[in-house]
């Protein structure tokens, strides 16, 4: 598909599109994505995140620019970000976080609240999907642990994790 039309698919939010572009650059952004060290999130949680983006974002796209650029430039600049958060991650002051414990309780309630309303959104996700999901973000299963215990793909993984990503974050959006 020409670079023009590609991006005015995308742009109209052509389903169909979006996934051709997924499944044909998942692999590589993943593959540029390794060549970062992370402490918290995986490669593939970057390509998520820059799918997201573009989905997001995809009114921006410039039909005048290559879109392998500006893909390739997106998930750049999430992961340069990331790492610049990264690195301002400092050590907790055991004095800040007696300071904190007074907040605690209420902060307790808050946290109880947002876990009630994401597991009411996970069980209203396919039971496939649901369990993909817990098992990335809730027990912190990398892709290719996942796709070894489900016998799926790791695209097949990642797709899933999509999927349940922009589902809950559409409802979460909705409240």
């Amino acid at each position: 598909m020409e670079n023009t039309r590609l991006i005015k698919n995308l742009k109209k939010g052509d389903q169909k599109t979006f996934k051709e572009v997924y499944l044909a650059y998942f692999d590589r952004l993943v593959h540029v994505a390794r060549k970062f060290e992370f402490k918290f999130l995986t490669p593939e949680d970057f390509v998520q995140e820059t799918f997201l983006h573009l989905y997001k974002q995809k009114h921006l796209l410039k039909e005048d620019v290559l879109f392998d650029k500006q893909l390739f430039v997106i998930c750049k600049n999430i992961i340069i970000n990331h790492v610049n958060r990264e690195n301002k991650v400092i050590s907790l002051d055991p004095l800040k976080v007696v300071l904190y414990q007074e907040d605690e309780e209420e902060d307790h309630l808050q946290i109880e609240v947002q876990k009630k309303q994401l597991l009411a959104l996970l069980n209203q996700l396919p039971e496939q999907q649901r369990k993909i999901f817990t098992l990335h973000k809730l027990d912190n299963y990398s892709y290719r642990e996942i796709a070894e215990i489900t016998k799926l793909s790791e695209k097949t993984i990642a797709n899933h994790i999509y999927l349940a990503n922009k589902f809950i974050t559409k409802k979460t959006a909705c409240h």
